[in-house]
């Protein structure tokens, strides 16, 4: 007796193959605890988000392990399928309307959570490095909206610490003395 051919109702994932041709635009905060709105900044070449995920989670794996997870902000990103799979793992993509402008939620398979700031690819060079090296700063606690815009060193938390700035956070955005 022979039975019939299993179909299954789950959508294939998408094969996404590995790209590591081009350096990654990618800057992490220290593997330490975490405070502020972002644990790094990536700058992805372009805004097809099943071409650009493989080669940061081939990163990003090293300190996670294996990641089943990535939500997006819808308008960021060009259509992405439900899912891809990547060095054999099937790795579901959420886009939704609710999520934060600028930002990418990577989601570990023990729930850890990365979430980094998304530099958009047309960004000039010089203000995405910046934007990047200020969200991947240990002290960093500034928002999306203030790493993006680059702005003044007054604004930055990380700049006021950097310089010894004894105010808390609150106080340097507020112009506190």
């Amino acid at each position: 007796m022979t039975s019939a051919p299993h179909l299954s109702m789950t959508p294939q994932a998408v094969t996404a193959t590995e790209q590591l041709r081009t350096p990654l635009r990618l800057r992490l905060r220290p593997n330490a605890l975490s405070t502020g709105h972002v644990d790094g900044a990536w700058w992805p070449r372009s805004r097809d988000l099943a071409a650009e995920l493989p080669a940061l989670l081939a990163v990003l794996a090293v300190r996670l392990g294996d990641i089943p997870r990535v939500s997006y902000n819808l308008t960021e990103w060009d259509t992405a399928p439900r899912q891809i799979a990547v060095s054999g793992v099937r790795v579901r993509l959420g886009g939704f309307w609710s999520r934060p402008a600028h930002t990418v939620d990577v989601v570990a398979g023990d729930r850890r959570r990365l979430t980094l700031l998304l530099v958009a690819p047309d960004t000039d060079p010089s203000a995405a490095h910046r934007s990047m090296m200020r969200a991947a700063h240990r002290e960093n606690t500034d928002t999306v909206e203030v790493l993006l815009r680059g702005a003044a060193a007054s604004e930055s938390t990380v700049d006021a610490v950097r310089a010894g700035d004894t105010r808390i956070p609150e106080q340097a955005f507020r112009g506190v003395r």
